[in-house]
């Protein structure tokens, strides 16, 4: 009789650890099915691929905008839809579908808009590139290039220069408009010929 319930015991024993064994072992088989699932090995591959291959040397914002006052003493305002920052050299911001006004001591405002800009938020000097449009007291300017320096106090407008005014229409290479002294150069590459079409009266 004692005999017999060992066996018993010995042989539930056995059943209950081959249960067990049997319930963990499919548990691991299940969760190693789940995770080649959810992400296989050469899904994972490429992922890491990509993540090297991705270029981690610039932050991206997105409308952003800079204010301040220039050496002059005149303010501004900077916008851009998108824009850029260097990690290595975070003074330089790169921007896309930029829009920026200046607004003078003398109550003029001056705005400018471009396709693509940059901006160095330590020297404060801005480029414009790109379909670049100036609005200045009723007259519309169109190039393809614009510098405005800081440091220097002039706003450089070049390539494909073309001004619209209630006076006339002027063509040329390069405008210089230097803002300390409130004057403006016109320079043309054609034999310092400069194409303009103004109505004096």
């Amino acid at each position: 009789m004692i005999d017999r319930k060992k066996k018993l015991r010995i042989i539930q024993l056995v059943l209950l650890t081959l249960g067990l064994l049997i319930i963990f072992l499919t548990y691991v088989q299940n969760q190693r099915s789940l995770e080649d699932e959810i992400v296989s090995s050469e899904i994972q591959n490429k992922i890491k691929k990509q993540l090297e291959n991705q270029s981690d040397e610039a932050d991206s914002f997105y409308n952003i905008e800079y204010t301040g006052l220039d050496l002059a003493g005149n303010r501004y305002i900077l916008k851009s839809e998108e824009a850029s920052s260097n990690r290595e050299n975070q003074e330089i911001v790169n921007m896309k579908f930029v829009e920026a006004k200046f607004y003078f001591k003398d109550d003029t405002m001056l705005q400018v808009k471009s396709d693509f800009g940059i901006y160095n938020n330590k020297t404060l000097d801005m480029n414009f590139k790109g379909n670049v449009i100036a609005s200045y007291e009723g007259s519309q300017l169109f190039a393809q290039k614009a510098e405005y320096s800081n440091s220097k106090g002039y706003l450089i407008i070049s390539d494909k220069v073309k001004i619209n005014d209630k006076r006339g229409t002027m063509v040329a290479d390069k405008l210089l408009f230097d803002i300390k002294k409130q004057t403006l150069n016109i320079a043309s590459g054609n034999d310092d010929k400069i194409n303009a079409n103004l109505n004096l009266k």
